[in-house]
C-alpha cells in the first residue's frame, strides 16, 4: 500500500509515565484507511498508552504522531485536527458517559467544535441511528443497560465523524446477541468509510473480524494479515495469546482431506458447520 492510504501513525514513538520504565520505546505503527484492525497483547503490553497516543490523549517523549503524513502538534489546532480524525471509546462505558440524556450526550463532542446547530443535531441523529439507539435519545444516561451505554459511547464517538475509530475491548461484558449486533453495527459504519480499529483480547473475535491483527510484544509491535499472523504460534506466544480455534479447527480439516491448502478455514462455529455438512453431503 502507498504511504497515502496511512491515515495516522507513530513513527518511532517512545512513551513512559512518571518514574516508571518506557512501555512504548521507538515504536513505528501504521492505521490504514479501509482496513478492519485488530490490536492484541497481554495486560500491560502497552496497547492503552498506544490507543491514548494516537487519539491524542498522551504525548509521546520522543518521535512522531501523524495524520495525512504531517506531524501533529500538541497546541489548541493541532490537537483538534487530530481528535476530529481519530476518536477512541474506552473499555467502561461510564468511563465516558455523563451528560443527563443520551442525546446529550452523543452531542457533546460536536457543540465543542462550535458547529451550528441544525449540524449538531443532524450528527446527534445520523449517529444514534448508526448505533440503533435513537429510540434511546431522551432516555437518562444511569437508566440505560450496560450494551445500550457501550453503544451510546460509540455514537458520542461517531457523532464527531472521525476517519478513524479506536474501540477497547468493545465486545466485553455483553452477551452473544450484544456483540453480534455491535459487530454489525461496526461492518454499517466501515461501509460507510470509517476504519475501525479494535483492541481485543479475544483471537478468535480478530480472526473472524479483523483484515490486519497487530500483536504487541516485548521485541516490538508484529502487523500483518490476520489471518497470517493468527496463525504464527511463536508469535502469538511471545504476545501471551492462544491460538485462535479457527486456525486449528483449518489445521485439523487440511490434514483429514477435508480443507485444501487455498480454501480459508471456518472463523465462526457456523462457517464450520457449514463446510463439514458440506463435505458430507448434509448426512447425519
Amino acid at each position: 500500500m502507498s504511504e497515502s492510504s496511512v491515515l495516522v501513525a507513530l513513527r518511532g514513538v517512545s512513551f513512559a509515565y512518571e518514574d516508571g520504565p518506557a512501555v512504548l520505546n521507538g515504536l513505528d505503527f501504521e492505521v490504514r484507511e479501509g482496513r478492519a484492525l485488530a490490536l492484541l497483547g497481554r495486560n500491560g503490553s502497552g496497547k492503552t498508552t498506544l490507543m491514548r497516543l494516537l487519539s491524542g490523549g498522551l504525548r509521546p517523549h520522543a518521535g512522531v504522531v501523524t495524520v495525512d503524513g504531517t506531524p501533529v502538534s500538541y497546541d489548541r489546532k493541532g490537537l483538534t485536527r487530530l481528535r476530529t480524525s481519530v476518536q477512541l471509546v474506552v473499555q467502561d462505558p461510564d468511563d465516558q458517559l455523563f451528560a443527563a440524556s443520551v442525546a446529550q450526550d452523543v452531542s457533546f463532542g460536536p457543540l465543542n467544535l462550535g458547529l451550528p446547530d441544525a449540524e449538531v443535531r443532524a450528527r446527534v441523529e445520523e449517529a444514534l441511528t448508526a448505533l440503533d439507539v435513537a429510540r434511546l435519545a431522551d432516555r437518562p444516561t444511569h437508566l440505560l443497560s450496560y450494551g445500550q451505554r457501550k453503544r451510546t459511547a460509540i455514537a458520542g464517538a461517531v457523532a464527531m465523524r472521525p476517519r478513524v475509530l479506536i474501540l477497547d475491548e468493545p465486545t466485553a461484558g455483553l452477551d452473544p446477541d450484544g456483540q453480534e449486533r455491535l459487530l454489525a453495527t461496526l461492518d454499517g459504519l466501515r461501509a460507510g468509510g470509517t476504519t475501525v480499529v479494535m483492541a481485543t483480547h479475544d483471537v478468535d473475535l480478530a480472526l473472524r473480524w479483523a483484515d490486519d491483527a497487530a500483536l504487541l510484544t516485548p521485541s516490538g509491535v508484529r502487523t500483518g494479515p490476520a489471518a497470517e499472523n493468527l496463525a504464527r504460534a511463536e508469535l502469538l506466544r511471545a504476545a501471551g495469546l492462544r491460538l485462535p480455534w479457527g486456525v486449528a479447527a483449518a489445521a485439523l480439516l487440511r490434514g483429514q482431506g477435508l480443507l485444501d491448502g487455498s480454501t480459508t478455514g471456518p472463523r465462526t462455529a457456523e462457517e464450520l458447520a457449514a463446510l463439514t455438512t458440506g463435505r458430507t453431503g448434509g448426512r447425519d
